[in-house]
């Protein structure tokens, strides 16, 4: 079976297939480089459940108040749809991104949520130690798409795994 790590270190992501380099993104410029385009290409279509994840995690689900910022304010032209998964971002350092999350917003009640728009949300985040520090209610953190901020959510409760 194959063996995927991904690994972030120094606001760069390394993506490694059975232990070999095969693509870097530079997450502070957007930048990124492809070393092995046959196994990057091969896999990049394939299910989840196909690949054994050496790293995989659990998800944290939790329920957050979503908003995001007016068109005029800098936010998105469009609207989202559920299973979006944007940068989750909890903490900076001098206007720099220390570390994006990996999380996607679900909804059933709408079709979309619009710009300048504010709904509650499931947000289900991959279960990372790092996150854990921010995972308490009343917590809020930026939406983003890049380096761009969209939006906000906060936190208002968590979910058990069965819902």
């Amino acid at each position: 079976m194959m063996k995927i790590h991904k690994e972030i270190k120094n606001n760069e992501l390394y993506l490694y297939q059975n232990g070999v380099l095969i693509y870097k993104k530079w997450l502070a410029t957007g930048e990124s480089k492809i070393f092995d385009l046959m196994a990057y290409d091969k896999y990049t279509l394939v299910s989840f459940n196909e690949i054994e994840y050496e790293n995989s995690n659990p998800l944290v689900l939790v329920k957050a108040e979503l908003e995001l910022k007016p068109t005029s304010e800098g936010g998105r032209k469009t609207g989202i749809i559920s299973g979006f998964r944007p940068n989750h971002v909890f903490e900076y350092k001098q206007d720099q991104i220390l570390q994006t999350y990996i999380g996607d917003l679900n909804f059933s009640e709408w079709p979309t949520i619009e710009p300048g728009e504010k709904k509650i949300v499931k947000v289900r985040f991959l279960d990372f130690p790092s996150l854990h520090q921010y995972l308490h209610v009343g917590q809020v953190w930026h939406i983003h798409e890049g380096e761009r901020v969209i939006g906000k959510a906060k936190i208002l409760s968590f979910y058990d795994m069965a819902e």
